[in-house]
């Protein structure tokens, strides 16, 4: 028998209890396997939450994970017993000990990149590869606003964004995560408990704003996004940490032109080549350093629980993995 976290009703973390389950043999076309780390995401919390209603309940929650194949069904090529693998989906399962999981999902694992990196950034890393390609085109030279520029997703589309060539300016909490944002390409730091960042930005572009505002707070920081923004603007919204944002008129876009995307990840890995194409690029960064990432701290997979609590408290900053 495996152990997995089950979710049976939307709730506090609490609602996260750690079961016994049945995982059997694969199917043609699929893999079973021994997961060795487990990454923790907001996403996995919007899930818990209930606001976002997208897995079946009762469900085991957590869309990706690194671990070992144990059994390989029939039809499957190219993935053989013992070989690493890793892998993001948006159909859940990944808060288990074991799993069976579709051969195409299934990810190799470069040798120059550990466990602990993969499982717990690699949807992150794929975040990144979708908000500065398919999402908003970046350029050398723009200005780029980005929100909670040293959190997990943060600090990596900062790299990202640098190494294409665009001013990254980074709202932050403390002047310790000032540091890690000039660290990973912030050219400036906005600390925004102690002053408006709107008017900072605005300081800083010598009042012309923004070309892009990546937003993953939502609720807080909406608004000043908006107003952040340059004439023709794009803000891109993936996340609502800080809760839900109200709906906005078509006439406040039009006073600058502007644009908003809301992208969700899953939705541009439904081709299966797209899919292995972007997990392959963020893994290569990892085995070449473009993209480097925080050693995540690990929790025992039975303490899910306490790893939402960190991820919600805002004290993390870093990475989290669950280990079964």
């Amino acid at each position: 028998m495996a152990q997995a976290i089950v979710l049976r009703t939307y709730g506090s973390s609490e609602v996260l209890t750690c079961e016994s389950i049945d995982v059997g043999t694969p199917e043609p076309g699929a893999l079973r396997i021994r997961q060795t780390g487990i990454g923790v995401n907001f996403h996995d919390v919007y899930v818990r939450s209930g606001l976002y209603k997208t897995l079946a309940l009762p469900g085991i929650p957590g869309c990706e994970a690194v671990g070992v194949v144990e059994a390989v069904g029939d039809g499957v090529e190219g993935i053989a017993v013992g070989d690493r693998v890793a892998y993001v989906t948006g159909q859940y399962g990944a808060y288990a000990s074991h799993r069976v999981l579709p051969a195409a999902l299934a990810v190799p694992l470069p040798d120059a990149v550990s466990d602990e990196t993969a499982a717990s950034n690699l949807l992150r890393a794929m975040t990144v590869e979708m908000l500065t390609g398919p999402v908003c085109t970046i350029s050398s030279g723009m200005t780029v606003l980005v929100h909670a520029a040293a959190g997990g997703v943060g600090r990596m589309l900062c790299q990202a964004l640098a190494g294409l060539g665009a001013t990254v300016i980074g709202t932050v909490g403390s002047q310790k995560k000032a540091e890690i944002a000039k660290a990973s390409g912030c050219a400036h730091t906005i600390l925004y408990r102690e002053v408006d960042f709107t008017k900072a930005v605005s300081k800083i572009t010598g009042g012309q704003g923004v070309d892009v505002v990546y937003d993953s707070v939502g609720a807080d920081t909406f608004a000043g996004s908006i107003e952040a923004l340059a004439f023709c603007g794009h803000l891109v919204n993936f996340g609502q940490s800080s809760g839900p944002i109200d709906p906005i008129l078509m006439s406040t876009l039009a006073t600058k032109s502007l644009t908003i995307s809301r992208p969700i990840l899953f939705h541009y890995l439904r081709d299966p080549a797209q899919y292995q194409a972007m997990a392959g690029k963020a893994l290569a960064k990892f085995a070449s350093g473009q993209l480097q990432a925080p050693a995540p701290t690990p929790i025992p997979l039975e303490e899910a629980a306490r790893a939402h609590d960190i991820l919600e408290s805002m004290t993390g900053g870093g990475s989290l993995i669950l280990i079964p």
